[in-house]
């Protein structure tokens, strides 16, 4: 039984991370490796701190992980010792724990118990260390095996899209006996976890683990391959009894109507990453490099700190951060996002421990070229930003304004939904205001027989989100191909993450 006062007996310790002047000379891994022993020992310590709650908002799905971990059960189980069972427990919720461990931002963590009232509880169980500690000891341990499928149903599913919600129902349904192939157009497999995501966050050789399992179970994969084009919306309904899009939602906002937008050295955020993450599969020099520029990055999420880790190892003279929004407080703040709600928070990733300036309540003005045509600077001004009655947001100068000095610009202000392909049409699809694919309860969309998750059908959201969809769309499409099934259905398409509105 968990220790109802562990978290009184055990500080809480993150995982460790390699010295900074170190780590920014490569591109592996920010995380210091521990030697298998004293990792297990310092995780098994930290799942002490578990209290197995009465109600474990950590795995609630509306606040928590909507995976639907059993964070207490798994923990309990590092605690004994008994680590194959606790690889067993995580991978029964979760097909990909060794992607959520390493980049999810662990939403499970802010709906822990032990983080309200931080500052006497120590703050809450460091989950996604111990789970990332389970599945990197469950593949260390040769634990982790193809699970063949016991029967075979003679249908065939086509997935386009081999992102964390494409791979997650092609697992799930490759599992349930039906035979699967998987449609990428890019020249790998991995979607956003390949191109999208740094290597210093994710690496490869990570992914590549979890795709031998998946091909050793029998899921096939066709690369270089865009459905519309390269192979038609016809021959897939006549090869496949099923149609499962995964396709994200990669068109991305621009600052097209800014002044000296078409200047050379201005770039959306997702170029960068994408050409920067070729560099490191071996396929040539970026050319668009941070290399002995002054880079400012327009955008203050995630998409931005992973352009600014980039920036870093690329030899960015400096590098600036730009959010139009305020400066969030370090603490939560009970009356603005009240617990289990995810918090409000200055988040800081180890990409900005790692230097650079972010500025807040500023944006961008005009840019400002050379006599070549190349960006030269930029003019900000502050700026404050409301919502009318209809939610619309505004964004407001209020001060004086100010001239920086960019030699690169990046910009990553968000996703605007899917990216127009044929293949929309040939299905007869349309978008939704919110530039997403949208369906019905079963996950089916307006074309039978063709299920939509992940991004395509959320919006830009978190890998957790597109992984708990691809499981619920199998559940959907199998059912749909034989009658009933006994898959998992971990969300509902309607579901969203608990906050305050």
């Amino acid at each position: 039984m968990a220790d109802p006062q562990g978290f009184l007996k055990v500080r809480k310790k993150d995982a460790p991370k390699r010295p900074i002047a170190q780590r920014v000379r490569d591109w592996r891994d920010v995380s210091a490796p521990q030697p298998a022993a004293e990792r297990a020992r310092e995780v098994a310590e930290q799942a002490t701190r578990c209290m197995d709650c009465g109600v474990p908002f950590c795995h609630s799905g509306s606040a928590g992980c909507p995976l639907g971990n059993l964070i207490p059960e798994w923990n309990d189980l590092v605690r004994r010792d008994r680590w194959s069972a606790a690889g067993d427990r995580l991978h029964a919720t979760n097909n990909f724990p060794e992607f959520t461990g390493r980049v999810c931002p662990a939403p499970c963590e802010a709906a822990c118990v032990l983080s309200i009232a931080e500052n006497d509880t120590g703050g809450a169980v460091t989950i996604k260390r111990i789970e990332q500690a389970i599945a990197d000891a469950a593949w260390e341990g040769g634990t982790v095996a193809a699970q063949l499928a016991t029967i075979s149903t003679g249908k065939s599913v086509a997935v386009v899209g081999s992102g964390p919600a494409g791979l997650a129902a092609a697992q799930q349904l490759t599992r349930a006996g039906h035979d699967v192939t998987v449609f990428e157009r890019d020249d790998r497999l991995g979607g956003l976890l390949r191109y999208g995501i740094p290597e210093f966050k994710l690496e490869k050789a990570v992914v590549e683990r979890r795709l031998g399992q998946m091909r050793a179970e029998g899921t096939h994969f066709v690369t270089d391959c865009e459905v519309g084009v390269d192979v038609t919306v016809e021959q897939l309904r006549a090869q496949f009894d099923a149609v499962v899009l995964a396709v994200g939602a990669l068109r991305a906002r621009d600052n097209a109507t800014v002044q000296g937008r078409e200047l050379v050295g201005i770039h959306l955020a997702m170029e960068h990453l994408v050409l920067s993450n070729r560099e490191c599969e071996g396929d040539g020099a970026t050319p668009v490099t941070a290399k002995g520029k002054h880079v400012v990055i327009i955008g203050g999420g995630d998409t931005g700190a992973d352009c600014l880790g980039t920036a870093h190892r690329q030899g960015a003279l400096s590098v600036t951060q730009l959010d139009y929004h305020p400066e969030l407080p370090t603490a939560r703040d009970d009356d603005r996002s009240p617990w289990p709600a995810w918090p409000m928070v200055l988040r800081t990733s180890p990409a900005h421990a790692e230097g650079g300036v972010r500025r807040y309540e500023v944006a961008v003005q005009r840019f400002l070229g050379d006599e070549s045509g190349h960006v030269r600077s930029m003019v900000l001004a502050e700026v404050t930003v409301t919502r009318d009655a209809a939610g619309r947001r505004h964004v407001t100068p209020v001060g004086e304004e100010v001239e920086l000095p960019c030699d690169m610009a990046l910009l990553a202000i968000g996703f605007e939904g899917v990216e127009y392909s044929r293949m929309l049409d040939d299905f007869a699809l349309t978008l939704t205001g919110r530039g997403t694919l949208s369906c019905g309860p079963d996950w089916q969309t307006t074309a039978p027989g063709v299920f939509v998750c992940g991004d395509a059908h959320r919006g830009a959201s978190l890998v957790v989100w597109a992984i708990a969809e691809g499981r619920a769309a199998a559940h959907s499409v199998d059912e749909f191909l034989t009658g009933h099934s006994d898959l998992p259905s971990p969300v509902h398409p309607t579901a969203l993450p608990l906050a305050v509105l």
